[in-house]
């Protein structure tokens, strides 16, 4: 390194380092002594590029904090991937929601509406309101052999586009 190189390290550490520093912080989540390694491997990779010393064509704030971000970045998801493993084995147990419940009700909501008039208004009769064949029949104004045909063509009908829709568990 030069004597000009060093005295541009200098120049762009005092100018840039706390405000860089400070950003930092901001970044790990208050770790002050991450946010140090961090403004240094910053500084080293600015060393490197004496292209970013040079401050002749403006700041280099823009390129040290983008550097900065990026190292924590890079950081994070190495941590990240470290920690995490595989195993066969859960170690919690699941929480029940109504999440899965909400899921299913839209993916049958929308398995209904591909299916025709005459299999959906057979289906909400029997299977959402509870109906038997006779009242379903009384209900629609058909005779009870053609509720049991329609229900049986409209569950296979809904069976099909609820597999195209992805299924429900």
């Amino acid at each position: 390194m030069t004597a000009s190189h060093a005295d541009l390290l200098r120049t762009l550490h005092d100018e840039h380092a706390h405000v860089l520093w400070a950003y930092v912080v901001r970044l790990t989540g208050g770790d002050r002594a991450r946010a140090q390694d961090v403004v240094q491997e910053t500084l080293l990779r600015a060393w490197r590029n004496p292209a970013v010393l040079d401050q002749s064509h403006g700041s280099a704030r823009g390129w040290l904090f983008t550097v900065a971000r990026r190292i924590v970045i890079d950081d994070w998801r190495t941590a990240r991937s470290r920690s995490e493993f595989v195993t066969e084995v859960l170690p919690e147990h699941p929480v029940s929601d109504e999440t899965d419940h909400a899921l299913d009700r839209q993916l049958v909501t929308a398995a209904l509406r591909t299916l025709s008039r005459e299999h959906r208004e057979v289906l909400v009769e029997c299977y959402f309101r509870g109906s038997s064949v006779a009242e379903a029949a009384a209900s629609l104004g058909i005779p009870p052999g053609t509720v049991k045909s329609r229900t049986h063509y409209a569950l296979r009908a809904l069976r099909l586009a609820l597999d195209e829709l992805g299924g429900v568990s």
